[in-house]
This record gives structure tokens, C-alpha cells and sequence, in this order.
């Protein structure tokens, strides 16, 4: 394996070929939305317009296709069964069905992070409401030495016997900080709490194993390092959630429901596992199509192949931006494809804003800081005309 990740790490710098980005611009916000590359635009158009003839539609057309994309999917974050993972519009969808098969006590504690993505907020607070329960909030460090080192510290610490829940990302979705999700695990298992992991800025760009981390929930956004359409995710259910009850009651999601002439016959028992959690309609035809193209391509990459390669072309800019007054984590504490810059004090930002638009350079401002996020499309080349374009305005 780590001999194919080698070989891969070669090819994959060419691999901007398989995209249709103008050369003039560099796009270093995948972690908003990704591109299409051209597999995937031209399965869409394919779908587009086999609708045109809705007569050629059959009934595999709303199984068989589910069941490659839960099986690409299951091979990608190391699942033995693909019935555990479920088709889900949005990350939101998925952590309702995770929070809607909760029961809490008075007093429990939801354990979080500070600035969690909202859709990994929301649901929390309000089952915190529901059963009168507690969010705990482990903020994040204000040092700029070792801060994730100590942020993963305290997050252990504030495991405790009155957690019954924690939900974080692999990574802080704003600035790549790497949560320990083995030392979580381990805390959380202590203390029979469950652990829900959102995905959204990690799955398909840093490895990830369910054998080695077991969360009990992975839920994941499909159209950023995944790249699907927008509107497509997926979500792992491990055995906590086996006999839950779904948000809706989709008939695809029944037992023998490939026998469509026989769907009034109904059906009491769900397919197995996850498959009852699956949104309604989830076969669609065009989105699956793309969402197949994609993962095809993700899994033949590989994930480890995209961190270490992201790592490559960055490492050099990182380098020149310390130089200059900027912070960023330390590398051992933070992912490769995505990190937050901490800007000089001194810097105009509107100016920047405006530097960066002018030369086609586009990335994500979270206040004093701006977020970068690559992918096989990106060069060194483009984080060198970063570099220069913060530097004329610092300047």
C-alpha cells in the first residue's frame, strides 16, 4: 500500500489536467466547494439527458447504483459493510437522525468545540433543550504555542462521567486543527459516552479508518472533498443506532421493495442497519451518477496520497509566510489540505481582499484570519503567488 501511495504521490501532480479551471485563476477554497472535474461534470450532462427519456428507467436504476456509492464510500473510510452507511441530503439531515435517536437525562453533558461548523451546533442545542440537558464548550487556546497539543488536552479533560455525547470534526473546519480522535475514543468508551464525528473537512483528503476510531456516527457533506453536487452526503451508523427510528418513512427503504408491483404489500421491516436512515428519493438519478464518478476517482487517489501531496506544495509557502509575521499551527497539529493563517496586525485586509480578487486568488477570511484549502489541482506555483500578493500588500 504505502508503495501505490508513493507512486500515486508522482502522478497526482499533473492531475489538474482532469479539471476545467481557467489557468488564470487559483482556487484555494475547496473546503467551501469543490470543483467538478470533467468524469464528473460529463456524468452529469449524461443524466441530464437520460431523463429526456424516462421510459429506459427500470427498477435497478433505483438500487443498484445506492449500492455501489455505499460500497465506494464504505471502502473509503474502511467499512466491512455498506449497510452501514446511509445516502443523506446534508450534514444537518444526518445529525438530526443521530439526535433524534437520543435519549438523555437531566444534567448530561454534549461535549463540544469552540466556533463549530453550525449544522454540528444546532441539532445539539436543542436536544440539550429537550431533555434539559448541558452543552459543555472547550474553547479553543489563545496561545499560538502548541495549540492544538493543549486543545486536545483540555477536550480529554472535559470528558467526564456526566458526558454522554461528543461531536467534533477530524479537523476544526476553519483553521485544520487535528483533534486525537484515538485518545476521544478511548475517554469516550471509558465513560460510556457516544462519539459523533462530522467529516465534512477531512473524509476523502486524510485518512480515516471506522476500525480504528469506532465512532458510534460519521456523518459527512458530500460536495467538498468528496466531490459530489451539492445536496449529497453520507453518514455512518455504527451498532448504537441499529433499531432507530428514521426522519421519514421512504419506501425504498423497506424490505423487497425491488418488487414494485408488490409496494402496497407493506412492509414492517426495514433493510438492514443503516439503510433505513437513507433520505427519501436518495436514488436520484443525476446526483447519483456524479456521486459516483467522484468517489471512483477519490478512492483511486486515496486520501493518504492527497495529504501528503497537499503537504508537498505547501510546505515552502508555509515557510515564507512565518517569515513574515504570519501564524499557523504547527504541522504535527494540523491537517496539510486545509490551515488558517493568523495575519500580520499590521495588514489591510479590504486591501488584501482586494489584492487577492485582482489576481484571481481565492480564499476563505475568517476575521484576522484566511483559511486555505488545495487539492491535486493546486501547484506550488499557487501558493507562491499567494505568498506574493499578502507580501505587496504588507509591503
Amino acid at each position: 500500500m504505502e508503495k501505490h501511495s508513493l507512486t500515486l504521490i508522482k502522478m497526482l501532480k499533473t492531475q489538474k489536467h482532469l479539471f476545467d479551471i481557467p489557468c488564470d485563476v487559483n482556487y484555494l477554497n475547496i473546503a467551501s466547494q469543490s470543483p467538478s472535474f470533467k468524469a464528473i461534470e460529463q456524468a452529469g450532462i449524461t443524466a441530464v439527458l437520460e431523463k429526456s427519456h424516462p421510459y429506459k428507467i427500470v427498477t435497478d436504476h433505483y438500487f443498484e447504483p445506492v449500492k455501489e456509492i455505499k460500497k465506494l464510500f464504505a471502502s473509503l473510510i474502511d467499512v466491512e459493510d455498506y449497510n452501514r452507511i446511509a445516502n443523506i441530503p446534508s450534514v444537518s439531515y444526518g445529525m438530526a437522525t443521530v439526535a433524534n435517536n437520543i435519549t438523555l437525562q437531566k444534567g448530561d453533558e454534549i461535549l463540544l468545540i469552540e466556533e463549530q461548523f453550525p449544522s454540528n451546533y444546532y441539532v445539539w442545542e436543542r436536544l440539550a433543550k429537550k431533555f434539559d440537558a448541558k452543552i459543555i464548550t472547550v474553547k479553543r487556546p489563545t496561545t499560538e504555542v502548541n495549540q492544538g497539543e493543549i486543545w486536545n488536552k483540555a477536550i480529554l479533560t472535559a470528558i467526564t462521567e456526566k458526558t454522554a455525547l461528543v461531536t467534533l470534526g477530524n479537523i476544526h473546519w476553519a483553521n485544520g486543527t487535528l483533534f486525537n480522535l484515538k485518545a476521544i475514543r478511548k475517554k469516550t468508551t471509558k465513560n460510556s459516552s457516544l462519539l459523533i464525528i462530522d467529516g465534512s473537512q477531512s473524509i476523502g483528503a486524510l485518512p480515516f479508518s471506522i476500525k480504528e476510531i469506532k465512532p458510534d456516527a460519521l456523518i459527512c457533506a458530500g460536495y467538498k472533498w468528496l466531490f459530489g453536487p451539492y445536496g449529497c452526503g453520507y453518514g455512518y451508523f455504527g451498532a448504537y443506532f441499529d433499531n432507530g427510528i428514521p426522519l421519514e418513512e421512504n419506501w425504498s427503504n423497506r424490505l423487497h421493495s425491488e418488487n414494485m408491483s408488490g409496494l402496497t404489500n407493506y412492509e414492517s421491516e426495514y433493510k438492514p442497519l443503516a439503510n433505513r436512515y437513507s433520505v427519501g428519493e436518495h436514488a436520484s438519478f443525476i446526483h447519483i451518477k456524479m456521486q459516483i464518478a467522484a468517489l471512483q476517482q477519490v478512492v483511486e487517489w486515496t486520501p493518504k496520497a492527497v495529504q501528503k501531496y497537499c503537504e508537498e506544495i505547501t510546505k515552502e509557502a508555509v515557510l515564507e509566510l512565518e517569515q513574515i509575521g504570519c501564524y499557523i499551527e504547527n504541522s504535527k497539529d494540523r491537517a496539510h489540505h486545509l490551515f488558517g493563517v493568523k495575519l500580520p496586525e499590521k495588514l489591510n485586509l479590504e486591501k488584501l481582499k482586494l489584492a487577492l480578487k485582482e489576481a484571481n486568488i481565492f480564499v476563505s477570511f475568517r476575521g484576522k484570519y484566511i483559511r486555505l484549502s488545495c487539492h491535486l489541482y493546486n501547484t506550488k506555483e499557487d501558493f507562491k503567488s499567494l505568498v506574493t500578493c499578502i507580501k505587496s500588500v504588507l509591503n
